[in-house]
């Protein structure tokens, strides 16, 4: 019975980290792409990415393929089992992008964007958290 309630909790675990790398791998995607082909002018006014506002477009670009790159490393290298460590490192390292991305929102006074950027953060370090803690289960 021990033995069943463990893989059933390690089971409900694996879900519930499923869903949220996917969240997390829509939500960098889609800013990603956002930041690959369009302007600065129309991220800051039409698409609500402010914190670009006064960067390089080539760095807005280098972010935008970054985020794109680190979704699918958010769920190929665990669901294919090929390098199942670059999916905890994609998180830590989102994780990471989400604290100068505060500190801009914050300087900024928007402090909506500072939410939504501790909310990224949090869910991102979890993620990471658990997939380093399972991977050595693997």
């Amino acid at each position: 019975m021990f033995f069943y309630l463990q893989y059933q909790k390690a089971n409900t675990m694996n879900t519930i980290l499923v869903i949220l790398q996917a969240m997390m791998a829509i939500v960098f995607l889609y800013s990603g792409i956002n930041k690959s082909i369009f302007s600065i002018p129309e991220l800051v006014h039409s698409k609500g990415q402010t914190g670009v506002e006064n960067l390089p477009l080539p760095l807005v670009r280098f972010i935008g393929i970054s985020e794109i790159l680190g979704s699918v490393g958010l769920i190929a290298p665990w669901y294919f089992n090929i390098l199942p460590i670059l999916t905890p490192i994609a998180a830590s390292l989102f994780a990471t992008i989400m604290v100068p991305a505060a500190v801009i929102h914050y300087k900024r006074k928007e402090l909506k964007n500072v939410f939504v950027n501790v909310v990224l953060f949090s869910i991102c370090i979890v993620i990471a958290y658990y997939r380093f803690h399972l991977y050595g289960h693997r």
